[in-house]
């Protein structure tokens, strides 16, 4: 007959620590494997809904870090100049040295960098969760494991004492049937 599942007996045993001394993370692990519930469903549940600003923030930094973007904007600077350079030559409305397109690269910089932080840190926190999720999850299967060698080590415990008993009796049978020659 299984004993009943005791959290602070369970951590004591598995994680080596008193409930008390157990993080956030473990105790839920704990309160998991008591429960026989899967961990992995609840990633999802953890991350927040993102704004429209944060989804903004991810496009922009997705398009802003691909290839596509580079040869677009390449394609814009070269245009640029060619433009400034050969075609309006002297009534240019940038002329070399380009100050204006120097401006505007600047002001492009100014408000690409935050809002590539901006995504970059909603990464690291989806990250930050996904790893914490990994931990859990790692900690449960191998508080499982050793739960299961408990289990398997209590069986062979219950199957060898069988065993010599019978044993014993057959031990004893033979005694008797010697004896009664």
């Amino acid at each position: 007959m299984p004993r009943p599942f005791n959290p602070s007996a369970a951590a004591l045993r598995w994680i080596g620590k008193h409930r008390t001394k157990l993080d956030e993370n473990e105790l839920a692990v704990i309160g998991q494997v008591g429960q026989r519930r899967a961990l992995t469903t609840q990633l999802h549940d953890q991350q927040e809904p993102s704004t429209f600003g944060e989804r903004l923030a991810d496009s922009v930094a997705a398009f802003g870090g691909s290839w596509r973007f580079i040869l677009i904007f390449v394609g814009l600077l070269l245009g640029w100049t060619l433009i400034n350079t050969e075609l309006l030559g002297a009534t240019a409305f940038d002329p070399y040295p380009y100050v204006f397109l120097n401006l505007l690269l600047s002001m492009t910089a100014a408000l690409q960098a935050p809002v590539i932080m901006m995504s970059q840190n909603r990464q690291s926190s989806r990250d930050r969760l996904s790893a914490e999720n990994d931990y859990a999850v790692n900690l449960k299967a191998e508080i499982e494991i050793m739960a299961l060698h408990e289990k398997f080590d209590a069986m062979r415990a219950d199957q060898i004492v069988a065993m010599l008993e019978q044993q014993q009796a057959q031990i004893n049978e033979l005694a008797a049937l010697l004896k009664s020659r």
